[in-house]
C-alpha cells in the first residue's frame, strides 16, 4: 500500500491478494511485504454446484462422468485467478478431471449460465449461491471446506471424496507497513469485539460464514499460508490473466 501508514488507511484483504503474489508476474509491490495485517473478519466455503439438470448427484458421479466425457465439461468461473476459478483448477489437479474453464465478469454472470444450463459446473463463494441452491435452481454436490457447513448440513466436503481437498474465501483488514503498532492493537481489538457479538455471529453463519478472530499475528500467518498454497496451484495450473 502507497498510503501514509497514519491509521486513516485500510484495505479490504481478500483471497485475490494472496492469489495475485503469483497470478501477475510484474507487480510493483509486495503484498507480504508491504502490508501490515490488523485482523481477520470471517472465512466462508465456495460449493461445487452444477445445472440442475447435470447428471451426477455426488462428488464421486461427477467425478466418473468428467472421466468418461473428458473436455466436455464446462467449468465457469466469476473471472480468472479468482477464489472461484482457483477451486476449480484444485479440484481438476487433484481429481484428473478435465474440464473448459469459461471465465465470467463476476458470479451474476456465471450464475445465470449456470441456471440455464450453458455451462455445468461452479466453485461459486456460498453467500451468493445459498438462495439459489434453497430454491432449487441449482444443485450443490459438496462444500470446499475442511468440515460441513452448519447453515447447509446435509452437503458433504469435497475432502469427503477427495482428501485433502479445501478451498476457502477469507476477509480481514490491512494497513499500510509502518502503521505504529497501538493503532493496529486498537483496530483489532475492536473487530475482535464485533465478531463475539452474538448477532454478528449469527449472521455471519446466516451466510456460511465463521469468525476469523485473533491477533494480528495471526492473520498475517493466514496470509501468508494462503499465498503459499495458491502460487502453487496457479503455477500448477497454468492460470493467467496477462
Amino acid at each position: 500500500m502507497a498510503a501514509p501508514p497514519d491509521g486513516y488507511a485500510m484495505l479490504l484483504v481478500n483471497p485475490a491478494n494472496g492469489i495475485n503474489a503469483t497470478l501477475y508476474k510484474d507487480l510493483r509491490f509486495n503484498f507480504i511485504r508491504d502490508i501490515a495485517p490488523v485482523a481477520g473478519i470471517v472465512r466462508t466455503p465456495n460449493v461445487m454446484e452444477v445445472t440442475s439438470a447435470f447428471p451426477a448427484k455426488t462428488v464421486a458421479e461427477f467425478i466418473a462422468y468428467c472421466k468418461a466425457n473428458p473436455g466436455k465439461i464446462n467449468m465457469a468461473s466469476s473471472g480468472s485467478g479468482t477464489s472461484v476459478h482457483l477451486s476449480g483448477e484444485l479440484f481438476k489437479s487433484m481429481t484428473g478431471c478435465q474440464m473448459l474453464h469459461v471465465p465470467y465478469k463476476g458470479a451474476g454472470p456465471a450464475l445465470a449460465d449456470l441456471i440455464s444450463g450453458q455451462v455445468h459446473v461452479l466453485f461459486d463463494n456460498l453467500p451468493s449461491s445459498a438462495g439459489h441452491i434453497k430454491g432449487g435452481r441449482i444443485r450443490a454436490l459438496a462444500v470446499t471446506s475442511a468440515e460441513r457447513e452448519p447453515s447447509m448440513p446435509e452437503l458433504p466436503t469435497v475432502g469427503d471424496t477427495v482428501p485433502g481437498y479445501e478451498a476457502t474465501a477469507w476477509f480481514g483488514i490491512g494497513m499500510p507497513k509502518g502503521t505504529p503498532r497501538d493503532i493496529i492493537d486498537k483496530v483489532n481489538a475492536e473487530v475482535n469485539r464485533a465478531l463475539a457479538d452474538p448477532a454478528m455471529r449469527a449472521r455471519l453463519a446466516e451466510l456460511g460464514g465463521k469468525p476469523l478472530s485473533g491477533t494480528p499475528e495471526d492473520f498475517g500467518k493466514v496470509i501468508a499460508a494462503e499465498t503459499e498454497k495458491w502460487a502453487k496451484v496457479v503455477i500448477s495450473s497454468g492460470a493467467t490473466v496477462e
